[in-house]
């Protein structure tokens, strides 16, 4: 993990959250001067209080916004969006 200054976490939104594993692995480095990026899956579900639910995994991190992802989201928006970071 130390080599990267960049995390995109991906998980499915468990009820407007991350699930609770999400939080375990994140604790599980010194993610201070990195930003990580969630993004998510979820049939209908939106983001909800996913970041305000991470944000005491990543001590000292840049936790940019999150974002939700429709099962027929097409390559091209996924790589705009990714890209953006």
């Amino acid at each position: 993990m130390s080599q990267y200054d960049r995390v995109f976490v991906g998980f499915p939104i468990w009820w407007y959250v991350a699930p609770t594993i999400i939080n375990t692995f994140l604790e599980q480095y010194d993610l201070a001067g990195k930003t990580i990026i969630p993004f998510a899956t979820s049939g209908g579900s939106g983001m909800g209080q996913t970041n305000r639910e991470l944000a005491d995994s990543c001590k000292g991190a840049n936790l940019a916004e999150g974002k939700r992802f429709a099962s027929g989201t097409k390559a091209a928006e996924l790589k705009a969006w990714a890209y953006q970071f």
